[in-house]
């Protein structure tokens, strides 16, 4: 949506997009869909009918595309068709395409303890602590302020988190004690500004960003030694995965991880070691035979 003739269309789609709400994030990735479907038509958008989206989707398949990425752009297109150019025709020729179920890899208690001992610097060992500790999303770490931490009431105020929703997760003593060892050191050297962001970048007008607290993840990771297949947002499975092995309430814990739904929580219940390791095989039970023996000498 680059040409000077459909300009028009591509600032009242950003229009509608703005009156709804949308995220930044969501923006970019509608308007990068319209643009890529502009490209394979050959012709404005607003002349596409259902077929032109059909092989649309097809060709996003025959190049690779990702069940995910098709998924994005059966919503962008639906938007731009249901919405801006306030049609309902052409989507009809749009369909979903089912998300494969995988399991997150989980780190254990050990294997995090490794990793938070190799974080570079105070800063990075607290920042990262938090997303495992009280089980935040990078955005919602390096969105912090000073001024969400409640150590009275021990909890950290989140918000406007996923959905746009607030909510108050939990804060351990041993995550308050190391977030006043970060405030400290950082307020001694005149950086921490008063209701400023809890991590800061360069310039503490603006916070660290979610792809810096990444980086220092995969550092912190390679430094531990650590080779499983994770990423900072493993940090998050593993606070809920690791309570579930508790026996903390998994509503309770949906609660804790702002989800809205209790099935999206239950996820997590499937990687539970400890409750898979205390139910027994049928193997087990079975009666001993002169071929199979019970214990091995």
């Amino acid at each position: 949506m680059t040409d000077k003739a459909i300009s028009p269309l591509r600032r009242r789609m950003i229009e509608d997009m703005e009156v709804r709400g949308f995220t930044a994030c969501t923006q970019r990735g509608y308007l990068a869909v319209v643009r890529n479907f502009t490209a394979f038509l050959g012709r404005s958008p607003d002349q596409a009918d259902k077929e032109d989206l059909r092989r649309f989707q097809h060709h996003m398949r025959s190049s690779g595309a990702s069940a995910a990425n098709m998924n994005l752009a059966v919503s962008g297109l639906r938007f731009f068709f249901g919405v801006t150019l306030v049609r309902g025709d052409a989507e009809v020729g749009l369909t979903t395409v089912r998300l494969p179920q995988r399991l997150p890899v989980i780190l254990s208690p050990e294997e995090v303890a490794r990793l938070l001992d190799h974080a570079p610097g105070l800063k990075a060992r607290a920042a990262l602590s938090l997303a495992y500790g009280a089980g935040l999303r990078a955005s919602e770490v390096v969105s912090l302020k000073v001024t969400d931490i409640d150590s009275e009431r021990q909890t950290i105020r989140v918000e406007q988190g996923k959905g746009r929703k607030d909510r108050y997760a939990m804060l351990s003593d041993d995550l308050l004690t190391l977030l006043r060892d970060w405030w400290r050191a950082r307020r001694e050297k005149g950086v921490m500004l008063p209701g400023g962001w809890l991590f800061p970048g360069q310039n503490p007008v603006n916070h660290l960003t979610a792809r810096q607290l990444s980086r220092i993840f995969h550092g912190a990771k390679e430094a531990a030694g650590i080779d499983k297949r994770v990423s900072l947002h493993t940090l998050r499975y593993c606070f809920a995965t690791h309570l579930l092995e508790q026996k903390v309430d998994i509503r309770v814990i949906q609660v804790l991880l702002g989800h809205a739904k209790l099935n999206t929580t239950a996820h997590y219940s499937r990687v539970d070691s400890r409750t898979l390791r205390a139910v027994k095989s049928p193997l087990e039970l079975l009666p001993a035979s002169k071929g199979r023996k019970k214990k091995v000498s």
